[in-house]
C-alpha cells in the first residue's frame, strides 16, 4: 500500500473522531481527500474491499451526526466502485456544509453586535441619568465579554469623558494600556482625562509615551500643546504647536495656538 493510501486510510479510521467533537468541517474534508486518494491509486482486491467498507462506515458515521443533518440534510449516494462520482459529491457536500456554517457565524456575529449595541445605549442612559455606577456594570460585563478590546475601551473613555467623568474614564484607560501599553489610540483620551482632573505631570508622562510610539502625529503634538495651555507652559506650547505645524503646515488650529503661547510670552 503506498503512503498516500495509508495516510487515506488514517483519515477514513480517525472520521468519527471528528464527528464525536463536532468538527463536521474537517470531517467532510478528510473524507472527500481520502475518496480523492483512492480515485488516483490502483487498489489490490482486499484493499479495494477495505477502503469501500471504510468509505461506507464514514458516510454512515456523517448521515447520523445531527449537526451534519442541519447543514446537509440528503443522504450522500454511493456506490462501490463509482468513487469518482462520490468524490464529486462530497465537493458539493462540503461547500454547502461551509457556507451553511459562515452563514450561522454571521448570524451569531450580527446577534453579539446587536446585543452589544443596545447594552452601550442602555449604559449611555444611565450615564445621562447620572447612574455611573450601573453604566459601569454594564461596561464590565461587556468588557469581560471582549477580553480586552482596546476599541470598546476608547469608546467607553469617549462616552465618559463627553459626560465629564473623568475619573472613571481615567481608571478604564490605565487598566487598559496596563496590558497593552502599544495601544496608541488610548493614549490621547488618558491624555484628555488627566488633563480635565488636572494632573498635568501624569498627562504628560503619558504622552511622552505616546510620542515614542508616534513621534510624527501632529494630532498628539497638538493635544499635547493643549496640555501645555491648561498648565500655563507657553514655552512648551510653542515648541508643541511649531512641531504640528513641521509636521503638517496648513494645520489651522496649531497655527492659532503658536500665535496664542507668542502673545502669552510676550506678556
Amino acid at each position: 500500500m503506498t503512503q498516500d493510501l495509508i495516510k487515506a486510510r488514517k483519515m477514513l479510521a480517525g472520521l468519527n473522531t471528528y464527528l464525536k467533537q463536532d468538527k463536521i468541517l474537517p470531517a467532510t474534508q478528510a473524507l472527500y481527500e481520502a475518496v480523492v486518494t483512492v480515485c488516483k491509486n490502483p487498489l489490490m482486491k482486499a484493499e479495494r474491499a477495505e477502503f469501500e467498507k471504510l468509505i461506507q462506515l464514514g458516510l454512515e458515521h456523517l448521515a447520523a451526526n445531527k449537526l451534519f443533518c442541519q447543514y446537509y440534510p440528503l443522504m450522500v449516494p454511493y456506490t462501490p466502485g463509482k468513487e469518482r462520482d462520490l468524490a464529486m459529491t462530497l465537493k458539493e457536500v462540503f461547500g454547502e456544509v461551509q457556507r451553511g456554517m459562515n452563514d450561522e457565524i454571521k448570524l451569531q456575529a450580527d446577534d453579539m453586535a446587536g446585543k452589544h449595541d443596545a447594552a452601550m445605549l442602555r449604559a449611555q442612559a444611565h450615564i445621562e441619568a447620572k447612574e455611573i455606577d450601573k453604566a459601569r456594570e454594564i461596561f464590565d460585563k461587556l468588557l469581560a465579554a471582549a477580553k480586552g478590546d482596546t476599541n470598546l475601551v476608547a469608546d467607553i473613555a469617549d462616552r465618559l469623558i463627553q459626560a465629564g467623568q473623568f475619573r472613571d474614564a481615567f481608571g478604564y484607560l490605565q487598566d487598559a494600556l496596563s496590558r497593552d501599553p502599544n495601544a496608541m489610540h488610548l493614549y490621547n483620551r488618558i491624555g484628555i482625562a488627566l488633563r480635565k482632573l488636572q494632573d498635568y505631570a501624569m498627562a504628560e508622562q503619558y504622552y511622552k509615551k505616546a510620542l515614542e510610539l508616534a513621534p510624527a502625529d501632529e494630532y498628539l503634538w497638538f493635544n499635547i500643546g493643549r496640555l501645555y495651555i491648561d498648565w500655563a507652559k507657553w514655552d512648551k506650547v510653542e515648541e508643541a504647536a511649531n512641531r504640528a505645524l513641521n509636521l503638517q503646515p496648513g494645520f489651522d488650529q496649531a497655527a492659532k495656538m503658536l500665535a496664542f503661547a507668542r502673545k502669552k510670552m510676550c506678556k
